[in-house]
């Protein structure tokens, strides 16, 4: 069995609150179609392969994996003389998604072939236990407005645009972005840019105001002032993008 893993960039990011321990996200997600890991079930004994730059017990396939075998003990049969081999091409760190995708594309392989069976909002609750964005991913749309920590997805009925992506040689940390919004930045502030056209947002709108994200990323990362006036800021780093003309 074999499937892509689908990248995505923010095409905004504004936080409107902070709550129990949580950032309070309004956002638009959008599947970067031309950018995707490969995903595939082999024969052989039970591992996770791939090139990560973590631990195999840090990696959000083997999360989910244990979330799976806890909640539905059952499904441990499925998983001997499997193999989960994953082809990496998303850069890593660079608020891409990539960790997210890969297992939110895992659940859903999942749930198809071991006769699971589960809702997408299923999927999407245990998804969302392994990372905020692991929902966008579950329901597969093209574009999407997320809300609360990630956990909220609504389809947002829009054609997918063409993008050229960035991506400087730097990894930035979600925890630390988001610690140094919170310590240094943090002006929470309700917005309407969930209702607004991404082309018509794209076009009037600057980098800055499209993601909170943007300044506390350079104030921690100094070097991505290098690559700044490339475009619009994708979550929490590293990754630039703009529309092709």
């Amino acid at each position: 069995m074999k499937a892509k893993s689908y990248a995505k960039i923010n095409l905004f990011l504004k936080i409107e609150g902070y709550k129990n321990g949580y950032h309070q996200l309004n956002s638009r997600f959008m599947k970067v179609k031309d950018l995707y890991d490969k995903i595939e079930f082999k024969e052989g004994v039970f591992n996770i392969i791939g090139d990560f730059n973590c631990a195999v017990r840090d990696n959000t396939i083997f999360r989910a994996y244990l979330k799976l075998i806890t909640l539905y003990p059952d499904i441990r049969d499925y998983f001997i003389n499997k193999q989960i081999v994953v082809t990496k091409n998303i850069p890593e760190m660079a608020g891409l998604g990539g960790g997210s995708s890969n297992a939110a594309t895992f659940l859903r392989m999942v749930n198809e072939d071991s006769g699971l069976n589960l809702s997408l909002d299923k999927l999407a609750e245990i998804g969302a236990e392994i990372g905020s964005d692991v929902p966008f991913f579950i329901y597969d749309y093209d574009v999407a407005n997320v809300y609360g920590r990630g956990e909220i997805v609504e389809k947002f009925d829009e054609e997918v645009i063409d993008v050229e992506i960035g991506v400087p040689p730097i990894e930035c940390s979600t925890p630390d972005v988001f610690k140094m919004y919170r310590e240094k930045y943090f002006n929470p502030q309700k917005t309407d840019f969930d209702k607004i056209p991404t082309k018509e947002l794209l076009s009037t709108k600057t980098a800055e105001e499209l993601n909170d994200l943007l300044r506390p990323a350079l104030a921690l990362y100094q070097d991505l002032f290098k690559y700044k006036d490339f475009g619009f800021f994708s979550g929490s780093g590293s990754a630039f993008f703009k529309p092709k003309i």
